[in-house]
């Protein structure tokens, strides 16, 4: 009796002890820098939500955070370079919605599923999509666009900044619902390439996140005709919604965060806490609010029922991708 009663009392310890370190390392993290990876180009809409809350992250930590740009090959690199990386917390990586919506079908053998290959951590930033034009072109509305797309089968071009990203399944969205057809003009690198040859006439429209067009909309170079906005937005209150004329679509990209299977449960957890603090910030919703971002916070299981949504959502799509 006595030994059965010391093996417990030596259990019981060993558990209090493990829960103990556990907890200490919790509050310890971090201790050093934190590398994000990102998926996008410098100066994109993703990059710009990372950078944003790099930052918010970094003041919350007294730690620097650098976000690191991996674009290319639909968000392939960054993936396969996330998942590489050593699972202690201190590389995080924020990729684009498309990552877990489509690349898997794209690339099939690349480590892009929740849970399998990345834990979830939370959410970043919603980001409707934008539909832009060349002032020149004459189209002054989606539906104008679309009644000349009819008229003119074959001569309205669109940027697309990789295949099967948020952009591209945008624009085969909007062809599905209008029955029309689009001439794709794909680039990669993000929105940067593309832009010159919208506000040079050489290609009709690009369908982007607000941030990666933004300068060039301020410029005039490129004129807005709607947004993926599930409504109005307060901060583009002239600007139609798509669901205005294609009703009840509201395409949108969004970025969240995830972290190297494998990295401990009290990290993702710690992580995961302070990330809910930064995109709670008022001036922070607001900074991001202005450039077409908008955030609020998801805990780890909120964000793996969200993308399962998600992937849901934008199944249609995606298949049509796969069979072309």
């Amino acid at each position: 009796m006595k030994r059965r009663v010391g093996l417990q009392i030596v259990i019981v310890g060993l558990f209090a002890l493990a829960t103990t370190s556990l907890a200490h390392a919790q509050s310890r993290y971090p201790e050093k820098s934190v590398t994000i990876i990102s998926d996008a180009g410098p100066g994109s809409s993703v990059d710009f939500a990372t950078r944003v809350i790099a930052d918010g992250l970094s003041k919350v930590w007294g730690q620097t955070v650098t976000v690191i740009n991996h674009p290319g090959a639909n968000g392939s690199i960054a993936a396969r370079t996330a998942s590489d990386a050593t699972a202690d917390g201190y590389t995080l990586y924020t990729p684009a919605s498309s990552t877990f919506i489509a690349l898997s079908t794209v690339a099939p053998n690349l480590p892009v599923k929740l849970p399998r290959d990345f834990l979830p951590v939370g959410f970043v930033a919603d980001q409707p999509m934008f539909l832009a034009v060349n002032p020149a072109s004459g189209i002054a509305s989606l539906q104008g666009l679309i009644d000349r797309a009819k008229k003119e089968p074959g001569t309205i071009s669109t940027a697309v900044s990789g295949v099967g990203r948020i952009t591209h399944l945008t624009s085969i969205l909007i062809q599905q619902r209008a029955g029309i057809t689009l001439v794709p003009v794909p680039y990669t690198g993000g929105p940067s390439a593309a832009l010159a040859d919208v506000f040079s006439g050489r290609v009709n429209m690009i369908i982007e996140g607000y941030a990666g067009i933004a300068g060039a909309v301020n410029a005039g170079q490129v004129k807005l005709i709607a947004t993926g906005a599930a409504q109005r937005l307060a901060e583009f209150p002239d600007l139609p919604t798509v669901g205005e004329t294609l009703s009840g679509l509201s395409p949108s990209g969004w970025v969240m965060m995830a972290a190297p299977l494998g990295t401990p449960a009290p990290v993702i957890a710690k992580v995961s806490a302070d990330l809910t603090k930064v995109v709670s910030d008022p001036d922070l919703k607001k900074r991001l609010a202005v450039t077409g971002s908008y955030t609020h916070a998801m805990t780890p299981d909120e964000m793996q029922a969200f993308v399962a949504r998600q992937q849901e959502m934008w199944a249609p799509v995606v298949q049509s991708i796969s069979t072309r």
